[in-house]
């Protein structure tokens, strides 16, 4: 019987954010926006170990609240408007294998800012690496502007395609599908990650998701929509 793999789940919740002030810990639905994260990781049956990465002391206190262990509180360095997701990840399974005596077999990273991701969606991308022996899986979903009808514009202000479109491919209903990153999974094998300092490879398969289950939260504008969506689900749901 094949052991069953360990998942270190990452959510990665800096405090500083400039776009939404508190952003990881500002209401959705009646929730700090970090829950929803938190919730679908522990009902996700197949991760082991759910933790919380912030330099932020209120965040790690919400975190503990809604469920999820905060070991550690990430140092600065690694908290600033440029760093990079690899670091902060690779800094939290070195923590975790150096103070928590476990090696994970498997590194999630789970970002606060896609709250409609669910338990299943995990499941669906631990399923796929599993059954695919893959490096890693990274979730899409369809892009929702293609890239044929993206455009640059000039200095001068003149417009060019962004992607030379291929002969065949000039009618909407033509264009061949697109996916774009949506920001909620990222699912690698320890050693890739650790080894190779990345996530994405040649053999990467893609974990797809529905528009609805991929908003990702980056500006008023995109939370205030969120709760409308959260609002509209609760009222229905009782109808």
């Amino acid at each position: 019987m094949t052991p069953t793999p360990h998942i270190l789940a990452v959510i990665t919740a800096r405090g500083g954010s400039k776009s939404i002030p508190r952003k990881n810990i500002a209401p959705l639905g009646g929730k700090p926006l970090i829950a929803w994260t938190i919730e679908a990781a522990r009902t996700a049956p197949s991760l082991g170990l759910v933790i919380v990465s912030t330099d932020d002391e209120e965040i790690a206190d919400v975190a503990r609240g809604w469920g999820a262990e905060v070991p550690f509180i990430r140092p600065a360095e690694l908290a600033g408007d440029k760093s990079a997701h690899i670091p902060v990840v690779r800094h939290a399974v070195d923590w975790i294998e150096n103070h928590g005596g476990v090696s994970p077999d498997f590194v999630l990273l789970l970002q606060p800012t896609t709250p409609f991701r669910t338990s299943q969606d995990i499941e669906g991308a631990v399923h796929l690496i599993l059954k695919e022996r893959c490096d890693s899986v990274i979730s899409v979903c369809e892009a929702a502007t293609h890239p044929f009808l993206a455009r640059r514009v000039l200095q001068d202000g003149r417009m060019m395609d962004f992607v030379e479109p291929q002969e065949g491919y000039l009618a909407r209903q033509a264009l061949p599908p697109a996916y774009a990153l949506n920001g909620a999974i990222y699912l690698v094998r320890r050693d890739v990650l650790m080894e190779r300092n990345t996530f994405q490879t040649r053999d990467t398969r893609a974990y797809i998701m529905p528009p609805e289950r991929s908003m990702d939260i980056d500006t008023p504008w995109d939370l205030h929509l969120a709760n409308l969506i959260m609002d509209y689900q609760a009222h229905n749901a009782f109808h």
